[in-house]
């Protein structure tokens, strides 16, 4: 059977699959059809936007969309209930689709469609059906899990940022050490039970084989904290002991045998990391030794209010998370060769809780205070409205209070953090440019929440480049090529270099090409203008646009 896995992108709490990144919820229904005997191919909603893919060639199709925590995006927008909807209608095969956590409403408008709809694991829901004829909505065994993951790497050949800036998302494990409890409220990690942990030379496994077929960029990510994984006394208590050996002979061992260019985590859980400090640095060095600068692990506060936590069974206080961000600054804050530093704390805020009101975002703003007070770096303090896939949840009500706290968030907390981490003169490395947009260009490393880079002028999209920074808003940053070739480099980009501006610019056009460097040194005059020079502009023959 001629099958067709169509990649509508996830963007859960936990899991990242918007380009570049790649989910492994297709890898694995990838997999699981291959072992089911089909001639499986991948394809990006990207691509049928693009009209680039011919659906007719496929007898079965399985749509993928899972989205819990829609956001903003640079490029590869989530494929929406009308390209949904209008691909089922189009397509003369079988059609199957997943959304994951999606709200009843929309998984409801595209169920009623043209779809079979998935219940359990989208991969053992398909495989069943391919080998027995009925899916029984199960979840995969850990062997298949495995299995299928290996088998189902191949997918990642035809995502359109294969060889360039993809970045492959790995499990752990899923469940959470709080499902006793029922977790938080609003989360649907803890409805999978007893964490099931993959064991490390299945992850590593994992691994090798994405970067045998050409994924250079990792991220351990989809599991709820990277300290709880294989940690001692899950069951037994919500905040088990960090297994510091464990987690580090992961990491070590990935680092080491795979060597990935880019090599992140995601989640930390703040209440886990503060009962046990000891084990949790033991874990944060290996982080920070074995993983790629820039990294961030968000750490889960959602509210500062002691009434939304208990109406809510919220996972950590605010003093949990201050200890955790202690720990992860005082292992972390060094800067490392990417030119951010090798890993620090991100917070999670989750608005429209039950019991939420207008002095909970007060309280929100006083903590955040209290860390910048301190001089603790946060690299991204997240804002969230609550959806509603657990159990309803009364939303925001309280708007000009959640205005004004996001406002505060971005002016107050979010760029005086951003100018401590990468104040004007850091050098960015390996930005990938990729949007241009009215006389600008913007570019990212590639990594977990990396910050969005600012070309103040037209440069090539697809390029990897070096970027000196020269300003900044509150989640961004405005840069120049670093070095700049003084020979080739564009108008608008020698006007861009501090202190220059478009008379001296117009000078250095005239007289090139140099082959001196005192001789565009004398044509700037001193002072500031010939200082940013000297460090931004080179006389090596760079390709410029």
């Amino acid at each position: 059977m001629r099958a067709l896995v169509l990649d509508g992108y996830t963007d859960e709490p936990s899991c990242l699959g918007v380009p570049p990144f790649i989910a492994p919820y297709a890898r694995l229904v990838f997999g699981a059809m291959v072992e089911a005997g089909s001639e499986v191919r991948y394809a990006t909603i990207d691509q049928w936007r693009a009209g680039t893919l011919d659906m007719r060639a496929f007898e079965l199709l399985v749509a993928i969309r899972h989205i819990g925590v829609p956001g903003k995006y640079l490029r590869g927008m989530p494929a929406s209930d009308r390209e949904l909807f209008e691909i089922g209608q189009g397509f003369k095969g079988d059609s199957i689709v997943s959304l994951g956590v999606t709200s009843e409403r929309a998984s409801k408008t595209v169920a009623d469609s043209f779809y079979e709809t998935v219940s359990g694991d989208p991969d053992a829901y398909v495989y069943d059906l391919l080998v027995a004829g009925g899916a029984s909505g199960r979840k995969r065994t850990a062997s298949e899990w495995n299995r299928w993951l290996l088998k189902g790497a191949r997918a990642c050949t035809f995502h359109p940022d294969h060889g360039g800036p993809l970045i492959a998302e790995m499990q752990m494990y899923r469940g959470c050490v709080r499902y006793g409890s029922g977790g938080c409220a609003f989360c649907i990690e803890p409805l999978q039970g007893r964490p099931e942990f993959r064991a490390p030379e299945d992850i590593l496994a994992e691994a090798e084989v994405l970067a045998n077929i050409g994924v250079r960029n990792l991220r351990l990510g989809a599991q709820t904290c990277v300290y709880s994984y294989m940690a001692k006394g899950v069951g037994e208590t919500e905040t088990p002991v960090p297994n510091s050996d464990v987690v580090g002979r992961l990491l070590r061992s990935i680092r080491k045998v795979v060597r990935p260019t880019v090599f992140h985590l995601d989640n930390a859980n703040p209440a886990v990391i503060a009962a046990h400090p000891a084990e949790a640095i033991e874990v944060t060095k290996a982080i920070a030794e074995h993983c790629t600068g820039g990294n961030v692990l968000a750490l889960g506060l959602e509210s500062a209010d002691p009434e939304v936590a208990k109406a809510n069974n919220l996972n950590a206080t605010p003093q949990d998370v201050l200890e955790a961000t202690r720990i992860i600054n005082a292992v972390g804050s060094s800067k490392g060769p990417t030119g951010l530093p090798l890993v620090l704390p991100g917070i999670n805020f989750l608005c429209g809780l039950k019991g939420e009101t207008k002095e909970t975002y007060d309280l929100n703003a006083d903590f955040l205070r209290d860390i910048a007070s301190e001089g603790l770096r946060l690299r991204r303090t997240n804002i969230r409205q609550v959806i509603p896939v657990r159990q309803d949840c009364p939303g925001v009500k309280h708007k000009s209070q959640f205005l004004r706290f996001k406002r505060f968030v971005r002016e107050q907390i979010d760029l005086p953090m951003l100018e401590r981490i990468v104040p004007n003169g850091t050098i960015i490395s390996s930005v990938y440019t990729e949007l241009r947009e009215g006389g600008r260009t913007f570019g990212r490393q590639v990594g977990t929440y990396p910050i969005l880079v600012g070309l103040p002028y037209s440069y090539g999209v697809g390029r990897w480049v070096d970027v000196s920074v020269v300003g900044r808003g509150p989640k961004s940053v405005i840069g120049i090529v670093y070095p700049t070739a003084v020979n080739t480099a564009s108008l608008s980009m020698l006007e861009a270099i501090p202190g220059i501006g478009k008379r001296r610019a117009m000078a250095i056009v005239r007289n090139r090409p140099f082959t001196d460097s005192k001789e565009v040194w004398g044509l700037l005059g001193g002072g500031d203008a010939e200082k940013a020079a000297r460090r931004l502009l080179s006389l090596d023959e760079v390709d410029a646009e």
